[in-house]
């Protein structure tokens, strides 16, 4: 798919970046140092925990919809093949590190297609010139087009538990 992409070589270098384990770890560091603030409000870090291991695991990813105070809308880039999607459907109970609060509870929850295609308008809407250049970074690491509806890129709503 990136090849026929006018900017093939930013897809290559951006999925490259991707999945590189040593890049994508930093983050965390700074949201477990509570200075995710830095990172701004487009992205959250996920603890979650390991399927076979059980042990906390970290990412940090960008929110694509928080239509409510208590609920974080991720994507799965790396769709049902990414470890930590792996680990919520396996385990949904995880915790969310937003800015530099502390990490709260929260249930994770795989949206049905007709949730997610109303989120990833949603998103497009809001995000026009990100999506026209990260669209194609999505379709490169999902191997499939993203299209308006039933679309492939796997989204999770994260519902933070109530603080009652």
């Amino acid at each position: 798919m990136s090849s026929t992409h006018p900017s093939s070589g930013f897809v290559t270098g951006a999925t490259r970046l991707l999945r590189s384990r040593r890049l994508m770890r930093t983050p965390t560091w700074l949201y477990r140092f509570r200075l995710g603030a830095l990172l701004g409000p487009r992205l959250l870090m996920l603890e979650h925990t390991g399927r076979k291991s059980g042990a906390a695991r970290y990412v940090v990813l960008e929110v694509f919809d928080h239509a409510a105070p208590d609920s974080y809308v991720v994507a799965s880039g790396f769709g049902n093949q990414a470890q930590w999607f792996r680990n919520i459907r396996a385990n949904p109970r995880v915790r969310v590190s937003i800015g530099s609060h502390a990490p709260t509870p929260a249930t994770a929850r795989v949206l049905d297609r007709q949730e997610a295609d109303r989120s990833l308008a949603a998103y497009v809407a809001r995000h026009p010139r990100a999506w026209a250049r990260f669209k194609a970074v999505l379709e490169d690491t999902l191997g499939a087009e993203i299209t308006a509806t039933d679309n492939p890129l796997p989204l999770v709503e994260l519902r933070l538990d109530s603080r009652s």
